[in-house]
C-alpha cells in the first residue's frame, strides 16, 4: 500500500491499472475505523489491484476536480476510468471487496477467499452496539481495566450522532450538536482502550456460547456479552416505501432536511420526534404537510403549541399513507381518511416519516425474554434471563428511553460485570 500525492495522481491511477484508491483524513474517525480493513486487504488483493491513500486536506485540487466532498472515500479505478460504487463515511468490509471484485476474474476472486483464514479473538466483555449505553458501558469497563471490545454495524454514536441539538444532556448549559456529543463519547471510549469493531458486518451471534462472528472470518469470543443494539424507524407499510428509501423518503430530518431549502414536504406522525422533527424542517422547507393518524397530535404541548404557531406547517388529521409514488422528482403519497376512508393525494418534493421504533432484535436467535413490543426484559443488574448476557439502551424494555437513562443501563451493567469478573 503507497501514498500519493497530487502529482503523482496520473502515473499511478490513470495508468495504474486497477487501483482503490482512499482519500483520507487526520482526526477522523471513519477514516480510522476503515483504515486496517483496507491495509487487511491490500494484502490479499495487492497482486491484482493497487492500494493508493491520499491526503484530502492535502491535496485539495484533485479532490476538488474528482468531487470527493467527505472523508474517507474510497474510489475504485480501472485502467484509468472510475468504475463501481464510490464509498464513503462508515465503509463496510464486505462494500470493499464488492467494488474489488469486479476488477478481476472469479477464478482469481475464489483464490484470494481461499487465502483468508478465519481469526479467534478472546475478550472479557463484547458489547453490540455503539449508542450512548453501549459507550458508556465501554468506558466504566475500561476504566476497570477489563478487556473489552466493541462491535457496531455503523460508527459510533447511535441515533444521538443524526440528532440535531441535545438541550437536556446534564453538564452542558448550551444546547449541544448530537453528532459532537456523541463524537466526544465515542472517543472517550475508545482513548481509554476499549477495542472498537466498527462499520462491521456481523455475521453470526451466539448468545449461548458468546460467540460473535464479524465480516465472515473473525469470531470474537467474550466471558460476557452487552446487548446495546438500540432500535430502528418504524415503516408505516404503505405501497411503495421501502422502494424509495433514501430516494425521497426520509427517516433523519438532521441528516436530509438541509437539501429541501425552500421545497416542500410530507411529515408523517404526530408524537413527540415527529413534532420536533418538524420543527427542525421548518428551518430550511417553505411548507410542510403533517399526515396524522389521530384527531389531535400526541407530543408534549409545549412542542405543538410552538410548531403549530408556525405559519409554514398545516396537519391533516385522522389520515394515514397508504402508497408513495416518485413522478419525476416530485413525490406523491396517496393517502386515506380513516374516518370516512375518503382517499386523496398530496405532491410534495419529499417525505419524512417519524411513527415510532422497534428494538434491532433479529441478530439474536436464542429466546431471549421480551415485553409484548419485542424490547428485552432485564434485571436490576441489566441481566437478561440468558447466563452471562447483558442488555443496555434503548432495547431494553423500560417506561422512558432518553440519552440519559442509557447511560444510566450502560453503567449499571459495566459495574455488575466488573465486580463479578474480579
Amino acid at each position: 500500500m503507497k501514498e500519493i500525492t497530487n502529482s503523482e495522481f496520473e502515473n499511478e491511477v490513470i495508468q495504474g491499472g486497477n487501483v482503490a484508491l482512499d482519500f483520507y483524513s487526520t482526526e477522523c474517525p471513519p477514516c480510522d475505523a476503515l483504515a486496517p480493513k483496507f491495509e487487511g486487504l491490500s494484502n490479499l488483493y495487492g497482486e491484482e489491484i493497487k492500494f493508493l491513500k491520499i491526503f484530502r486536506q492535502g491535496n485539495r485540487e484533485l479532490a476538488d476536480l474528482l468531487q470527493i466532498k467527505s472523508s474517507p472515500t474510497i474510489v475504485f479505478f480501472n485502467d484509468g476510468k472510475e468504475i463501481g460504487e464510490r464509498l464513503s463515511g462508515g465503509i463496510k468490509r464486505s462494500e470493499i471487496i464488492e467494488n474489488l471484485d469486479l476488477m478481476i476474474s472469479s477464478e482469481k476472486r475464489d483464490s484470494i477467499k481461499s487465502q483468508i483464514k478465519p481469526s479467534v479473538t478472546e475478550f472479557d466483555v463484547a458489547i453490540l452496539g455503539g449508542g450512548p449505553g453501549g459507550l458508556t458501558a465501554g468506558l466504566y469497563l475500561c476504566q476497570a481495566k477489563v478487556n473489552t471490545v466493541l462491535i457496531d454495524i455503523a460508527l459510533p454514536g447511535g441515533q444521538v450522532s443524526t440528532t440535531h441539538e441535545v438541550s437536556n444532556y446534564p453538564g452542558f448549559i448550551d444546547p449541544q450538536p448530537g453528532y459532537l456529543l456523541s463524537h466526544n463519547m465515542s472517543e472517550q471510549t475508545k482513548l481509554c482502550g476499549t477495542i472498537y469493531k466498527v462499520a462491521v458486518d456481523v455475521t453470526n451471534v451466539d448468545l449461548e456460547k458468546r460467540e460473535i462472528v464479524i465480516d465472515e472470518f473473525e469470531t470474537l469470543k467474550a466471558k460476557k456479552i452487552i446487548i446495546a443494539t438500540g432500535t430502528s424507524p418504524n415503516l408505516t407499510g404503505a405501497k411503495g416505501e421501502r422502494e424509495l428509501k433514501g430516494k425521497g423518503i426520509s427517516y433523519c430530518a438532521t441528516c436530509d432536511a438541509k437539501y429541501f431549502v425552500d421545497k416542500e414536504v410530507v411529515v408523517i406522525g404526530g408524537g413527540n420526534s415527529a413534532v420536533e422533527e418538524a420543527e427542525f424542517i421548518t428551518r430550511f422547507a417553505s411548507k410542510i404537510t403533517m399526515i396524522h393518524q389521530f384527531d389531535k397530535l400526541t407530543a408534549n404541548k409545549q412542542a405543538q403549541e410552538k410548531l403549530l404557531a408556525n405559519p409554514k406547517v398545516s396537519v391533516i388529521y385522522d389520515t394515514e399513507p397508504r402508497a408513495f409514488t416518485k413522478v419525476g422528482d416530485k413525490m406523491i403519497t396517496e393517502i386515506e381518511n380513516v374516518k370516512t376512508q375518503e382517499m386523496s393525494k398530496i405532491e410534495s418534493d419529499g417525505v419524512f416519516i417519524f411513527i415510532g421504533m422497534m428494538p434491532n432484535t433479529s441478530l439474536f436467535k436464542e429466546e431471549l425474554t421480551t415485553d409484548q413490543w419485542g424490547y428485552i426484559k432485564t434485571d436490576e443488574d441489566m441481566r437478561s434471563n440468558i447466563k452471562d448476557v447483558y442488555a443496555v439502551g434503548d432495547v431494553v424494555s423500560k417506561k422512558y428511553r432518553q440519552i440519559t437513562t442509557a447511560v444510566a443501563d450502560g453503567t449499571i451493567a459495566a459495574i455488575s460485570i466488573a465486580k463479578e469478573l474480579d
